[in-house]
């Protein structure tokens, strides 16, 4: 394995350790964790829409509000995004606005993707900044504990 891939692989294991947090709190089992260029720590995130009350309390926002505030900047090229599951339009948006150098995700989203799978929004004519983007980083963990969250709230109701 290339020193990248564990690289990539240590910090998607602790966006699935938020993601766990999130879903344990009622939350949509999503996490997020950004990166400097030298591998530091600078946010995490994880989803807080029931908690917060607030629409955009995504995890990847959480996480971009905090790397910006910790660089005082909004302008985060040198860094990487780390998410549990392919972001949706309004995270997919906010990762091009921030200029976010590698967005590295779990799972595809089926529903709402808007890095890949149902739509392409840093691809489109609309983008500003060309994203670079890995998916299917352990993505069977991932797509595991949503199913798994999911499941379960299905036998509450």
């Amino acid at each position: 394995m290339s020193p990248e891939y564990l690289t990539h692989r240590k910090w998607m294991s602790r966006a699935v350790e938020l993601a766990q947090a999130a879903g344990d709190a009622g939350e949509v089992p999503v996490g997020a964790v950004i990166i400097d260029a030298a591998g530091n720590l600078l946010a995490e995130g994880e989803n807080r829409k029931e908690r917060d009350q607030d629409p955009t309390a995504h995890a990847e926002i959480i996480a971009l509000r905090a790397a910006a505030q910790s660089l005082q900047s909004w302008r985060l090229h040198d860094c990487t995004l780390y998410v549990t599951l392919e972001p949706c339009p309004m995270c997919a948006g906010a990762i091009v606005q921030s200029r976010i150098g590698l967005l590295v995700y779990g799972v595809d989203d089926t529903k709402t993707g808007a890095i890949r799978t149902v739509d392409n929004i840093p691809d489109s004519a609309a983008s500003n900044h060309r994203l670079s983007v890995i998916g299917g980083v352990l993505e069977s963990v991932c797509r595991q504990q949503l199913q798994a969250w999911f499941a379960t709230r299905r036998k509450r109701t």
